[in-house]
């Protein structure tokens, strides 16, 4: 009797630790800036950034779901078979800059942002949204819409924000790989401290 009391009582103090210890998916869906487009395996801040919270013991799993040359429409194409398959508890969403470099309808990159987050969201998962600019040759017009769309949803649906992905490095060319474009291993820890930054993981 005793005996079945203690283990009672054990199985009830540990539950809650064994609850505690489960990993909650972050879920990563973007294009080539996170996919890690000609970099290293390993060497993208998506891999960097599950490196620093298994560092920090924090209960989190990084599924990286992104896709080199992925424009919005193609995201919301892909995000619920994503969601299904993932059932993340937050959404980390990097996407637009191939609508802006292709000259895509800010209009419709809006739209389509905006459908993934509320896909997100109507999930159960929350979402942080991560700015992303494209470059001045588009024109002053162009580019400034582009770049106000993100804090626009991020205000509206009261989501987690990084402004710009890029910001750590945009002075610094040898931070970029040939293209001018896309961002070197070594710069992807610079990119990872950003995001870390900013996101809420309570």
């Amino acid at each position: 009797m005793l005996r079945s009391l203690w283990l009672v009582l054990f199985f009830m103090a540990w539950l809650p630790c064994a609850q505690a210890r489960e990993t909650s998916v972050l879920l990563i869906f973007g294009d080539s800036l996170s996919a890690g487009y000609g970099l290293p395996a390993n060497a993208g801040w998506p891999t960097l950034l599950q490196d620093e919270l298994a560092r920090s013991k924090q209960p989190w799993r990084v599924v990286n779901a992104s896709v080199s040359g992925e424009t919005t429409t193609g995201g919301v194409t892909r995000l619920p078979a994503a969601l299904k398959a993932h059932k993340p508890r937050k959404v980390i969403l990097e996407l637009g800059a191939n609508d802006g470099l292709r000259g895509l309808p800010i209009a419709d990159m809006e739209k389509n942002l905006a459908r993934m987050i509320r896909l997100i969201q109507a999930s159960g998962a929350s979402v942080h949204l991560i700015g992303l600019r494209i470059p001045s040759n588009y024109g002053a017009d162009y580019t400034g819409k582009f770049a106000a769309v993100y804090e626009k949803l991020a205000h509206e649906y009261r989501t987690g924000f990084t402004p710009f992905l890029l910001a750590p490095i945009i002075n610094q060319t040898h931070l970029f790989q040939a293209d001018g474009l896309h961002p070197t291993a070594a710069a992807q820890p610079l990119l990872m401290q950003l995001v870390m930054k900013d996101l809420n993981l309570k």
